[in-house]
């Protein structure tokens, strides 16, 4: 007995098509971990195809950092070139974030709540956050050139998907990193084995960071 698919045949190749597509993606699990072997939450890694071939995103997948207890939450934010990316202020006191990075240079208004414009990340690097109001403030954008890119959690992981079969140079940055993000690269090749597990150990630096402001008699910060 025949069975007729339920699917209009455009339809039915297009999904033929979407199967094929992701049965020939690979992908790369990471494992980032420090000189005494703890995992290293935050870890941004970037894949770059080895021909250095990047197609931009048509529409690079828009960001955001909050601003929840006088601190930027996520610390660390990875977008793709051409991103925007709001800041909403969910703290009972407004906030003036800036940033003095060549990569962005700007300046929200003191505001509280929602600014009214997202901000465009056009070029790609390390964007650092401050905050004009409240000094220990410091957060993180890295702009990435490539959409192959993902942050490590808690546990030092993190997996790059969606890979088309190929070799890859893969870099690893860190806001404590020690040494120049180029000294991360690896030469990682995932066309024959769909999924490749590869390994960094980083040297990073101490944090330093300003003290919070103290706390009033109410028990809240005076600012």
């Amino acid at each position: 007995m025949r069975i007729r698919s339920l699917l209009p045949a455009p339809l039915l190749g297009l999904a033929f098509a979407a199967c094929l597509a992701q049965a020939q993606t690979a992908e790369i699990a990471v494992t980032v971990t420090d000189e005494q072997g703890r995992p290293v939450a935050d870890a941004v890694l970037i894949a770059v195809p080895v021909d250095g071939s990047v197609r931009p995103a048509q529409r690079a997948r828009e960001g955001s950092v909050n601003q929840v207890d006088k601190e930027f939450a996520p610390r660390v934010t990875v977008v793709q070139l051409g991103a925007s990316v709001s800041f909403p202020n969910h703290d009972d006191v407004r906030h003036q974030v800036y940033s003095f990075s060549p990569a962005k240079r700007f300046e929200l208004p003191l505001y509280a709540g929602v600014p009214a414009q997202p901000i465009v990340f056009d070029k790609p690097g390390v964007v650092v956050l401050g905050c004009n109001i409240h000094d220990w403030m410091v957060g993180y954008i890295y702009v990435s050139e490539s959409p192959f890119f993902a942050k490590t959690g808690k546990d030092g992981k993190a997996v790059l998907t969606e890979l088309t079969p190929r070799a890859y140079v893969v870099r690893v940055w860190h806001p404590q990193l020690e040494t120049s993000e180029d000294a991360t690269h690896k030469t990682i090749d995932v066309s024959r084995d769909r999924r490749v597990d590869a390994a960094w150990t980083l040297k990073l630096k101490q944090e330093v960071r300003v003290r919070r402001a103290p706390i009033s008699e109410h028990g809240g910060s005076r600012y």
